[in-house]
């Protein structure tokens, strides 16, 4: 069985595979500043009070601090839904992305099933989670009663193999969505495994199951181990970690129940960049190198972790970025920022004249904080370079590493030198 069909078969406590439609009880719900009012409104049309106030977690992180009035409004009304549901776990102004509070909070586990009102909830498959993302009128039935429905997914293996010390987890996902294309894993799980994979650390894996949604993927899935005990080590007691020990998932990945194999060899390749418009549009850096640039942005759900930040850090320490372009670095949330700070790496970031602003999401969904002029370009470290993802129809996108970003600022054109 895969991963996935493992996941739900032991939620369920009975076999389930692809192509299955279950009614399955939810672990952890969670929605964010831009979804919980809506969401909200539709758990209103069904009763009025949620089915487990322990259960539900809100993060502020799209429009923080609010920009406009309507920002300000719909942050209102998902606090006044705050408190009135008694919601236990409330992250507001400044705490950061969802999709990285959530894991440093310790709410995220393996073996979960996880609903979240963010179609980027499939991070948390880096935890071995069977996480999705799911709409406003869903997540308010879900509110209400702690369930919903789900058709077990077929699953496309990702073996990922080799060694390159240039080569970045960016780099890998993006050289998938390319191989995998924008609708190739429509409604289906990408199980990620290999040598490759099993080397990286936990902030890594996020940014592989971050970008399965730019396939069409449900879930993106990893399979919990050592590395991940030890990342929950301090965030969750002792006798919870043992049992999780105890309670390991696996995936038959010998077995012949997988829609599509895909194996990648990063040995020899070449940095990857995703062109406008799309993620799935991938070439080798070498193809758009000299490429010139207007803004910079570090940061997102994707790449705006501690080690992302620490890797932008060492090629912009003591050096100053272009004359014309605009760097903003946006820390994935305040324990990050906290750290960033004991570490100097904002004082690097500041001194080579960078901007650095509130954690949350920014710019990626281009409503807020570094909104693109026409006819510019950005080099940023998200997930996304729809036309239009950072406000701006007229405006271009390319998606690379923190490395490649950092690199790009100084040089002021798309560079890995």
């Amino acid at each position: 069985m895969t991963l996935a069909e493992n996941i739900l078969s032991k939620k369920l406590g009975k076999i389930v595979y692809e192509g299955d439609t279950v009614e399955i009880d939810i672990d952890l719900a969670m929605t964010h500043d831009g979804t919980t009012p809506l969401a909200s409104k539709a758990f209103r049309e069904i009763t009025d009070k949620v089915w487990d106030n322990e259960k539900i977690v809100i993060v502020f992180d799209h429009n923080i601090p609010a920009n406009t009035s309507k920002a300000a409004n719909m942050q209102r009304i998902a606090r006044e839904f705050v408190n009135e549901q008694n919601i236990k776990y409330f992250y507001g102004e400044g705490e950061g992305v969802c999709h990285q509070v959530l894991p440093e909070k310790g709410h995220i586990k393996p073996n979960m099933v996880i609903a979240g009102g963010d179609s980027h909830t499939c991070t948390y498959g880096a935890f071995g989670a069977f996480a999705t993302g799911f709409g406003a009128t869903d997540m308010g039935y879900i509110f209400a009663t702690g369930q919903t429905w789900i058709k077990v997914p077929k699953t496309i293996r990702v073996n990922v193999e080799g060694t390159n010390s240039s080569i970045s987890s960016k780099d890998i996902i993006l050289r998938i969505c390319k191989e995998v294309g924008r609708r190739g894993a429509n409604y289906m799980a990408l199980e990620y495994g290999g040598e490759a994979i099993k080397r990286l650390d936990m902030e890594d894996r996020m940014v592989l199951c971050n970008m399965a949604i730019e396939m069409g993927g449900k879930v993106g899935l990893i399979e919990a181990d050592e590395k991940t005990y030890n990342y929950l080590k301090n965030k969750i007691s002792e006798e919870e970690l043992l049992n999780l020990k105890r309670n390991k998932i696996s995936t038959d990945e010998e077995g012949e129940t997988y829609y599509k194999r895909i194996t990648l060899d990063i040995t020899d390749m070449e940095e990857q960049i995703a062109c406008p418009h799309h993620p799935d549009n991938v070439k080798p850096i070498s193809q758009v190198i000299g490429t010139p640039i207007d803004q910079v942005f570090i940061g997102s759900c994707t790449n705006g972790r501690l080690n992302d930040l620490r890797i932008g850090a060492k090629y912009l320490k003591g050096k100053k970025i272009h004359r014309n372009v605009r760097l903003i670095v946006i820390p994935a949330s305040k324990e990050v920022f906290r750290e960033a700070l004991r570490e100097g790496l904002i004082d690097i970031f500041v001194e080579a004249g960078a901007l650095i602003c509130t954690p949350g999401c920014g710019p990626c969904l281009g409503a807020h904080q570094g909104v693109l002029g026409d006819g510019e370009v950005c080099i940023a470290t998200t997930n996304r370079n729809f036309k239009g993802r950072m406000g701006n129809t007229k405006a271009k996108i390319y998606l690379a590493s923190p490395a490649i970003a950092a690199k790009s600022a100084i040089k002021g054109y798309i560079s890995n030198e």
